[in-house]
This record gives C-alpha cells, sequence and structure tokens, in this order.
C-alpha cells in the first residue's frame, strides 16, 4: 500500500482544536493512526471513558466542543481519526479501503493499543457502520453506547424515500471534482459555519489523491442482500438484537439522512428499549456542529444515569 500523510503545517492554527495529537501504529506498523486523549484532573475523575468516532467526510475535528465538557464531567475522552481521515494516514489506492480492514485497524487501534475497556462510545455515521460490528465483536468492552444520526445497514433493508438521496450521495462522491469536504459538511449543518471551520474540514486533504477514503466509504455501504459485507453484518445484527448492554439514541430534528428516526436500532436493540431517546434540536446531520454541548449533556446524563445499571 502507498501511504500518504497529510503534512503537520496543514493543522496549524485549527479554530477551537487545541488538543494533543497522539498517535499509535497498526497493520503491522505500515499505518499511523491519530487519536486525541483528554483526561480530567485526577481529582475529578468520573472513572468513564468515552470513545468518540465520527463519519464521513469529517474527522475528530467534529468533536472539539463535545470533548471540553464531557472532561469537565469527569470523563476520559478519545477520540479517533479513521485511516483515511484527520491526521491519520491516507491510502491512495482507494480499493485498499475495505469494510473489513476498516474494522481491523479500529480494532488494534483502540483495542490491541489503547487497551480501551469499559467505554461508552459516542458513534456518528460511519463511526456507527464500523463502531456497532465493533461492539458486537467485542462486548464485554464496552458499558453502553450512544448512537448519534448513524445506523447500521446489512443490504435488507428497503431503501424506499431515502433512495434518492442515496443516489445523489454515491454520484456526487464519485463525480465531484474537485471534492471539498467542507461543502458536505456546510450543507449538512443548521447553523452557518465561519470559513476558518470549514478550512479545517478540508485540512487533511491537500489534493485528490489524499481523498480516496471519502470516495471509497459511500461504495462500501450494502445496498442490496447480495453485498459482499451481508453476512458479517447480519451477524453482527445477531449478536446487537441480544444485547442489553445501556443504548441510547440521541438524534438530532433536522438530519436529513435519518429524518430523526432511530427505530431502526432502538427498536431493535434490547438495551435501547423502554428509555426516553432525547432529540437534540435545532441541529442537522453533523449535530457536533450545530449542537455540542447539547450532545455532550445528552452523553454526560446518561453515564450518570445507568452507572447503578452497569454495576447491577
Amino acid at each position: 500500500m502507498r501511504v500518504l500523510r497529510t503534512p503537520e503545517a496543514r493543522f496549524e492554527n485549527l479554530p477551537d482544536y487545541p488538543f494533543e495529537p497522539h498517535y499509535v501504529a497498526v497493520d503491522g506498523g505500515r499505518l499511523r493512526v491519530h487519536y486525541l486523549d483528554e483526561q480530567p484532573e485526577e481529582s475529578a475523575a468520573s472513572g468513564e471513558t468515552v470513545l468518540l468516532l465520527h463519519g464521513n467526510p469529517s474527522w475528530s475535528y467534529l468533536y472539539r466542543h463535545v470533548i471540553p465538557p464531557l472532561v469537565e464531567a469527569g470523563h476520559r475522552c478519545v477520540a479517533v481519526d479513521l485511516i483515511g481521515f484527520g491526521k491519520s494516514d491516507k491510502l491512495a489506492d482507494r480499493f485498499a479501503y475495505t469494510y473489513e480492514r476498516h474494522l481491523g485497524w479500529l480494532r488494534e487501534a483502540v483495542f490491541d493499543r489503547l487497551d480501551l475497556r469499559e467505554v461508552t462510545m459516542v458513534c456518528h455515521d460511519w463511526g456507527g457502520a464500523l463502531g456497532l460490528p465493533l461492539l458486537a465483536a467485542h462486548p464485554a468492552r464496552f458499558r453502553r453506547v450512544v448512537a448519534t444520526n448513524t445506523g447500521l445497514s446489512t443490504g435488507d433493508e428497503e431503501l424506499g424515500a431515502g433512495w434518492p438521496l442515496m443516489a445523489a450521495w454515491l454520484q456526487s462522491s464519485q463525480r465531484t471534482y474537485p471534492f471539498e469536504p467542507s461543502t458536505i459538511v456546510d450543507a449538512f449543518t443548521v447553523t452557518g459555519l465561519d470559513q476558518a471551520v470549514l478550512a479545517a474540514y478540508d485540512a487533511p486533504f491537500p489534493d485528490e489523491p489524499y481523498l480516496t477514503g471519502i470516495r471509497q466509504f459511500p461504495l462500501l455501504i450494502p445496498i442490496s442482500p447480495q453485498d459482499e459485507y451481508t453476512p458479517a453484518l447480519r451477524a453482527a445484527w445477531a449478536v446487537l438484537e441480544g444485547l442489553e448492554l445501556p443504548f441510547l439514541c440521541a438524534f438530532s430534528d433536522q438530519d436529513n439522512v435519518t429524518r430523526g428516526d432511530h427505530s431502526a436500532l432502538s427498536g431493535r436493540i434490547p438495551g435501547a428499549k423502554g428509555r426516553a431517546h432525547p432529540t437534540i434540536t435545532g441541529a442537522g446531520h453533523f449535530l457536533q456542529e450545530d449542537a455540542g454541548a447539547a450532545l455532550a449533556t445528552a452523553v454526560d446524563d446518561f453515564i450518570r444515569s445507568t452507572v447503578k445499571e452497569h454495576s447491577a
């Protein structure tokens, strides 16, 4: 694999992103994964670890307004950049990105290298499409989950009214040139974003060869039962449908993708049933931009309300 690494100069002076970078090596040492690891003062620590997973085409920058209030509440926050995104390495060959490899890289980074345990996972967009199979494969590593504007498709679902949006995204992700990730974030948020913030979403991608991960992700979403990943994802669902782990859906009211409907998760996962799932209001698909503090509050409230539940 030809590996590309975004020059550090691209990440200088990003707005509201003062966090210290950390790195681990995966895939036999060939690839470098970037992550944030923000921790509270020892005297204020809750003992909880929150793993924050981004989707496409964002990176850990998406969580810059979610992390500080969670750390202030006493929680350790680990935010990983998936391979192909953020400060993590990128691959020049788009076909080197597969569902299986993405899962392997993520598992190796957070479990084999960081040895995270008793995790509260917050997963968004593709962060859920990877994080939920990771949960199914390693449920003992997790305490609870907060899913936000995400899902886990197997290809068995009826696309129905959502097909035009899916088709438009599939086509635009392949045809648009030049491709600027910031235009996607800007289009799927409610609030206006400063130019410096938009530039931060483009920072990891100096030119076309760095964008292969973004372009390949949409093509990995199963859209029929004949998809090569369908059997593995069905197997993940077989575990999730028996999982009593505390599970919360915190979807936003103005998400063009889910339209606030989390029933595909909350209606199937036992740990989600009977809970009051909050709706994050005044927020689009990238709700971390529109309502980061509100999402942090929802996560903190869920952690605190389920501490005894986990102990039991």
